[in-house]
Parts: structure tokens; sequence; C-alpha cells
């Protein structure tokens, strides 16, 4: 059989070659070149259908568009191109560690601007998704998909814009959702003074493991919502500690195949439509 003719080479050579795919496509992801994955793929597909059927014409000029592509896709995706050789560069094809810096920022980002809605008595929402999917809770509202920054952040609560009524949903990388709006807890023994905000803050961590923080327009405050408990007004160094350590488990590695498979998704529906 075949199989017993393998050498040993050539299962290294088989890990090498998947681990150097797997790598590509990880720079790949969130780029333009995913929709020249898709129409590649496309033309590939229907070029096998065209084979089966031995439609021979058809097959021809498949088999030279495909061709045609080695000399086309460095012209149309040059930028992409010099990105990708870029982070080759620096290694991040090999690297896989997190990066700390991105980690540092995201969640400097997120504290300045929870620390600045707190001082000028701005209302804010933030939910932090963790294992749970709050894809109930963002797929109605407005996608973003957005780098997490705490101009965009304190924009999205600014009393009088279209989005500050709502919560915001983050995962570890990005702003994924604004404009959410989440189940209000069912508790009945909780303080009268907390507002919708705070209920709303309540109702998603009894519903999911996310973390939400809120900051209160009223008291000036900023608390941590887990599990459906509040914690005690945080201090900056306390939502540091905290944003410090959810974005620290974030890790582009681990969550490439839901990352990659949404991506997909998306190219292949046309892109996310919100609903109205």
């Amino acid at each position: 059989m075949a199989f017993f003719d393998l050498r040993w080479q050539d299962f290294i050579d088989i890990l090498i070659v998947s681990f150097l795919i797997y790598r590509v496509l990880l720079l790949l992801v969130g780029t333009r070149a995913m929709q020249l994955i898709r129409g590649v793929l496309t033309i590939a597909f229907i070029g096998m259908i065209a084979n089966i059927l031995e439609l021979r014409s058809l097959s021809w000029i498949i088999g030279k568009m495909l061709g045609a592509f080695i000399i086309v896709i460095p012209v149309l995706f040059q930028p992409e191109m010099r990105h990708m050789l870029e982070e080759l560069g620096k290694g991040h094809l090999w690297r896989m560690a997190k990066d700390e810096k991105d980690i540092d920022a995201r969640a400097e980002q997120l504290t300045k601007a929870l620390i600045y809605c707190r001082s000028q008595r701005i209302g804010a929402l933030c939910v932090l998704e963790r294992d749970t999917s709050l894809k109930e809770v963002w797929r109605t509202a407005v996608m973003l998909k957005a780098d997490i920054t705490e101009e965009l952040l304190i924009s999205i609560f600014w009393p009088g814009t279209p989005l500050h009524d709502g919560a915001v949903v983050l995962d570890r990388s990005s702003i994924v959702a604004a404009g959410c709006y989440l189940p209000l807890t069912e508790k009945t023994d909780i303080s009268r003074w907390y507002g919708t905000r705070h209920r709303a803050a309540l109702g998603v961590t009894e519903m999911s493991d996310s973390i939400a923080l809120t900051v209160s327009e009223e008291r000036g405050e900023i608390t941590a919502a887990v599990g459906g408990h509040f914690s005690k007004p945080l201090d900056e160094e306390q939502l540091s500690k905290i944003c410090n350590h959810y974005f620290s488990f974030e890790s582009r590695e681990t969550n490439f195949m839901e990352r990659l498979r949404e991506e997909i998704q998306q190219q292949w529906s046309g892109g996310v439509k919100n609903a109205e």
C-alpha cells in the first residue's frame, strides 16, 4: 500500500506545509484578500464540476483563468502582500506568544474611556464577551468590528448620539457592536438606586459568563458585574487590572478557526446586514 511507502521525512514535510498554510491564512483573515480566496474557491469548484461532467471547453477556460491569477494577484493585492511580507519580516509568522503590546493597548484604551466617562458623568455600559457567545445580543445592533480606542468608545456614549443609550459589546480584539439592548435582570431584591443600565448589566451576566462594566452618570462610579453580582465601586487601578486580566487571555491562534469561519460566512453572505 502507498501509505507504507511514506518516509518519516514525508510526515515532517506535511506538518511544515500545514503550519505554513495555517500561519499565512492567519495573516489574511480580516483583509481584502479573503475576497480573493472566495473567488478562487468558487472558480475551482466550478472547474471541478466541469471536469466531472467532462465539459472540456469550460474546463479549459477555467484552467487558463486560474493560471492568470499568478500574474493578477501580485498586481491587485500589492498592499496586502506587502503587509504580509512585513509581518513575515517581523517574525509574526513564527511567533506563537501573545502580542503583549496589543493587549496592554486595548486594556489601556478601555480603561481611559471609562475613566473619562466617570469624570464627565457620562453613562456607559461595556460588555466583555468571554466563552459564551453574545450573538443573540448584538445581531440586531449596529455592527462595528472596530479597533478598541478611547475616542471611539467616548463618542459612542456621548449624550445625544444615536447609540449612547445601548450597550457596547467587545471581544478580546475589537468593539463588536454598539447600541445593544440587553435583557434586564429578574431580581427583585436589588437596590432601587440601580437604574436600567445596571439592571441590564446584571441581566447579561446572568445569561452568560461575560463581564459588564458600568459607569453611573448619577453617582459617578464604575462597577463590574459578573455572574449576576455587582462589585464595589472600582478605582482606576482596579479597573485597569480587570481590563488587563481580560485581554491577557486573548490569543489570535486559539480562536483562529472561529474567526476564519466567521470571515468566510461574511464573505459568502455578502457581509452582515443590520436589522432595523
